[in-house]
C-alpha cells in the first residue's frame, strides 16, 4: 500500500481507534479476571476510588499529561496503561497498512485484540480466562466460515488444542510436574481457529523459540506463554500476508 495523502488519513484514523479500544482492553486487562462487569462503573482509580473524568481518560494523552499519577490521590498509573493504548493504536494502524479494509483485517485485528488482553493478563496473573478464549474460538470459526474456511479453522482449532495437549502429557511424563497449563492449550485452539492448521504448528513453533531465548537472556525459569504466541501469531501473520 501506498502513503498517499487518503492512506494517511486512514491510517490515522486507525490509529486513534486503535487507542480508544486500548483503553478498553485495560478495562477488560483489570476487571476481567477480578470477576467484575467491563461495563459499569465507570473506569475510577482504584486506590481513593473516585471517578475518572473524560478529560482524564483520554487515550495516551492523558497518561502523559497526568504524568502517569491519578489527579485525586497522586497514587502512580500504571505504565502497563499507556503500553497497551500505545500497542493498540499500532497494532490497528499497521494492520491497516499491511491487509487494508476488508474481511481479513476484521479477523486479524479481532483475534490480534483477543490475544492482546489474554497476553496481559497472563503476565499479570498468570490465568488466561475461559470467558475470553472461548467466544474467542466461536468468533474465530464464525469469521473463517464467512469467508469459506469452515473446515481449515475446525482443524486449526482441533490442530492447537490436541498438539498442546499432546505436549502438555509428554512434558508430565518427563519432568513429572505440568509443563505446559490448560489454559494454554485453549490459547493455541483459539488462534487456530482464525489461522488454521499450518499456521498455528508454525505459531507453537516460533513462540517457542521466542520464549526460549528470552527464558536464556532473562535466566526466568518460569515463564507466562501467552505473550510468546500472541508475538509468533503477529509475526506469522504479517510474513504470510503477500
Amino acid at each position: 500500500m501506498y502513503l498517499h495523502v487518503n492512506n494517511i488519513v486512514w491510517l490515522a484514523i486507525f490509529f486513534i481507534l486503535g487507542a480508544i479500544f486500548g483503553s478498553f482492553f485495560n478495562v477488560c486487562i483489570y476487571r476481567i479476571p477480578r470477576k467484575k462487569s467491563i461495563i459499569s462503573p465507570r473506569s475510577y482509580c482504584p486506590m481513593c476510588g473516585h471517578t475518572i473524568p473524560w478529560y482524564d481518560n483520554i487515550p495516551i494523552i492523558s497518561y502523559i499529561l497526568l504524568k502517569g499519577k491519578c489527579r485525586f490521590c497522586g497514587a502512580t498509573i500504571p505504565v502497563r496503561y499507556l503500553i497497551v493504548e500505545l500497542l493498540t493504536a499500532c497494532m490497528f494502524s499497521s494492520c491497516f497498512y499491511i491487509f487494508g479494509i476488508g474481511l481479513k483485517l476484521l479477523a486479524t485485528l479481532v483475534l490480534l485484540s483477543f490475544l492482546l488482553v489474554i497476553a496481559f493478563i497472563d503476565i499479570e496473573m498468570g490465568i488466561i480466562p475461559n470467558t475470553i478464549v472461548l467466544p474467542g474460538m466461536a468468533i474465530g470459526v464464525i469469521l473463517n466460515t464467512v469467508q469459506g474456511k469452515f473446515i481449515d479453522s475446525l482443524l486449526g482449532l482441533l490442530t492447537g488444542g490436541i498438539t498442546v495437549y499432546i505436549l502438555s502429557v509428554m512434558g508430565k511424563i518427563l519432568f513429572k510436574k505440568d509443563a505446559i497449563g490448560g489454559g494454554d492449550m485453549k490459547l493455541l485452539a483459539m488462534i487456530g481457529a482464525y489461522v488454521g492448521w499450518y499456521l498455528t504448528l508454525w505459531t507453537l513453533f516460533l513462540a517457542s523459540v521466542i520464549g526460549l531465548i528470552y527464558a536464556i537472556f532473562s535466566r526466568k525459569r518460569k515463564l507466562m506463554f501467552a505473550p510468546f504466541l500472541a508475538i509468533a501469531t503477529f509475526i506469522l501473520l504479517v510474513l504470510r500476508h503477500p
